[in-house]
């Protein structure tokens, strides 16, 4: 659906709503805006959001405070932040009314297709872990080689805000599983998409892991890319058969892929990944995919590898604040499963570590996890803390007792950071990689990232800035 078709509907007497008044939904509300300034729009938000938009002055904008299953079905066409899921009941009934819903990923994919749906010289990076730095290192070494290239996405910029951008001749575009189906039906075929990955995640948001996983693999299942790039080392992807799309895999003998440290194409040593701004085997991985993506765009890859060194991190992943006493503070906000806590222990295997873990309980089991401790990690102490807390600390505790790894819980992250100290005797890492997210005490991940350092003793706006969004 394009944003064109929006007046038509409005014509015929069908009415748009807005659900979301977060960044997402401010970007579609502007857009909207720019094309139709006085379409009526109905939008569903908080009270205090309710309070903002009056402030806007838009005659032609109804907010309400509200949302139920009767509003949303009085609704011919609803435009959602990607966060609220389609599923939730309310959504469902409107659904089975013919109400349609969508989101300002959909609109912007359907404006910007070719004729025959193609998305040129577009990139959509997905994946369970690790899809943000993927998307920022392509992003950076597409502009290292001298192509303008745009950033954008689940990132930290809506896709409609791009259009308020110069135009780039490549664009990098991060999709949450919230927003492969989004994609999916909106028409449009990514020139080259990448999924790095496949575990369990957002089963609230998506019901069950086996419709997490369809839903993850609409990009390149649905989508139908010119070009779709596969982790080989991936069960699931690796199994993936995609007959409308040219595969490319990475991590396997023939293509990119790691020998330990070094990085080869094929039987072809390129350069040494060890001193890379890329911290943990998994991200170095990454640039493997990232590598296969150019090279699908038709650019020589090898020349643009070297670029990774000068690679600026992103925030709140595997993110190093810096010491204090002798406590190095390892920021990994980000991480939102227990194996993306496994993989945070893994780069910190040689040293001595207290892990912070626990959040927003969203079913996610901590299995792996606890059969990996002795084994594979052995931080020196785990401390709990949040929603899911006192669940995470009863799986652990007979593996972490007879691992001899200190176990204790916290009420929230000021009390898990002084028994971390306390457990650490004043030196080590004490790394923040919750496995769950922060809903309930944190707005988002950034926010108890923030948090994390302020309490720690660093600037949180420092620490936070994401670099590359944009044009550039």
């Amino acid at each position: 659906m394009r944003i064109s078709q929006l007046e038509t509907i409005a014509r015929e007497g069908g009415r748009i709503a807005l659900w979301g008044w977060g960044r997402e939904g401010r970007a579609a509300y502007r857009a909207i805006r720019k094309r139709f300034p006085t379409l009526p729009l109905t939008l569903f938000c908080t009270a205090p959001e309710a309070a903002e938009v009056a402030a806007l002055c838009d005659p032609a904008l109804d907010a309400q405070a509200e949302v139920d299953a009767d509003a949303l079905a009085a609704c011919r066409v609803v435009i959602k932040s990607p966060g609220i899921s389609p599923l939730r009941p309310e959504a469902q009934a409107a659904i089975g009314q013919g109400t349609t819903f969508i989101g300002g990923t959909t609109l912007w994919c359907a404006q910007h297709a070719a004729d025959d749906g193609l998305l040129s010289r577009t990139i959509c990076v997905t994946g369970t872990k690790g899809k943000s730095t993927t998307s920022s290192l392509l992003a950076h070494l597409l502009r290292s080689g001298g192509h303008v290239t745009a950033l954008a996405g689940n990132i930290g910029l809506p896709l409609l805000e791009l259009d308020e951008l110069p135009d780039a001749a490549f664009r990098v575009i991060e999709l949450s599983s919230y927003q492969t189906g989004d994609l999916a039906v909106s028409g449009a075929r990514p020139d080259v998409a990448v999924v790095l990955n496949i575990f369990p995640e957002h089963l609230d948001w998506h019901g069950s892991n086996e419709r997490y996983v369809e839903d993850k693999l609409r990009l390149v299942t649905h989508a139908r890319p010119r070009a779709a790039v596969l982790n080989a080392a991936d069960p699931i992807l690796s199994a993936l058969s995609l007959p409308g799309s040219e595969v490319r895999r990475f991590g396997h003998a023939a293509g990119w892929h790691l020998r330990g440290d070094r990085l080869f194409r094929g039987e072809r040593g390129v350069m040494d990944t060890a001193s890379l701004p890329l911290p943990g085997r998994h991200n170095r991985s990454n640039l493997c995919a990232v590598l296969t993506a150019i090279e699908a765009l038709g650019l020589d890859a090898g020349a643009l590898a070297r670029h990774a060194a000068t690679f600026r991190p992103l925030p709140h992943r595997l993110q190093v604040l810096g010491t204090r006493g002798d406590i190095t503070y390892v920021n990994d906000s980000i991480s939102t499963t227990p194996h993306a806590s496994l993989a945070a222990l893994d780069c910190f295997h040689q040293q001595r570590v207290a892990i912070l873990v626990g959040g927003h309980d969203r079913g996610l089991e901590w299995d792996g996890f606890a059969d990996a401790l002795g084994k594979s990690v052995s931080p020196a102490a785990i401390i709990t803390m949040g929603q899911n807390g006192p669940r995470i600390h009863e799986r652990l505790a007979a593996d972490a007792s007879q691992a001899g790894i200190a176990l204790s819980a916290a009420a929230d992250l000021a009390e898990a950071m002084e028994q971390a100290s306390s457990a650490l005797a004043g030196e080590g890492v004490m790394l923040l990689s919750p496995g769950a997210p922060s809903f309930g005490a944190y707005h988002d991940y950034v926010e108890r990232g923030r948090h994390f350092a302020a309490l720690a003793g660093f600037d949180p706006d420092i620490i936070s800035a994401i670099p590359g969004l944009g044009v550039a």
